[in-house]
């Protein structure tokens, strides 16, 4: 039988021979390449086709994650927040993926199929993922002041009849003004333009002739 010393040593030994195994797995491992921050920058179909990949995987895993009520406020907004970012990401990245010479998967009847990291689908409504405005999944469609925003009845835009219609139109809609006359109020300001006007025209009629008797004494010369 082995001393325990003895004992402790070797398990120290094959401790620090698992550690150093570890380390140099590690070494030759290549670092994780993080996704560029803006899809314009990936030059290479099969790289996009990859991060593609990768965020259709994140919005699976928080599409599942909110669906859980017991989160909290502040935890479901941020998911809903990180939702909303991702899915502006992946219509950039569909477009830079069209861009290089890829599938448009606008026209795929599978965009709007999602898989969490545990592989399992997840649907997503509005596939395009440029639906208008900001959208709320899962749990942060019960949280205060969204509730409302779907309970809220649509608004019924009332149909105007044929006889307020025709209520509403006089002289002014046809484009007729000559109503305008009748309380006297233009006439001021009528004559005092025609006046003013008057006055322009036989000063300029006044300039010209001097101009060509001018013309003509000197020619006569």
């Amino acid at each position: 039988m082995r001393p325990p010393t003895m004992a402790r040593n070797e398990e120290k030994a094959q401790s620090l021979l698992n550690r150093f195994t570890t380390m140099k797995q590690e070494e030759k491992r290549k670092p994780r390449e993080r996704r560029p921050y803006l899809a314009s920058e990936c030059r290479d179909l099969a790289d996009a086709d990859r991060w593609h990949g990768e965020i259709l995987r994140e919005i699976g895993a928080k599409l599942a994650e909110i669906q859980n009520e017991g989160l909290g406020e502040h935890r479901l907004r941020d998911l809903n927040d990180e939702i909303n970012k991702l899915l502006r990401e992946r219509s950039h990245w569909e477009r830079r993926i069209l861009e290089l010479g890829g599938r448009d998967y606008s026209r795929s009847s599978n965009a709007a199929l999602m898989t969490d990291l545990d592989g399992n689908i997840v649907a997503i409504p509005n596939p395009s993922g440029r639906g208008p405005g900001y959208r709320y999944f899962g749990a942060a469609k019960k949280l205060p002041g969204v509730r409302e925003l779907f309970d809220k009845p649509p608004e019924v835009r009332k149909r105007g009849t044929r006889y307020g219609v025709h209520k509403r139109i006089n002289a002014g809609y046809c484009g007729y003004y000559y109503y305008d006359d009748e309380d006297g109020a233009l006439e001021p300001h009528e004559a005092a333009a025609e006046k003013r006007m008057r006055h322009e025209l036989v000063t300029e009629w006044h300039r010209v002739e001097q101009e060509a008797m001018k013309n003509v004494a000197s020619g006569c010369k």
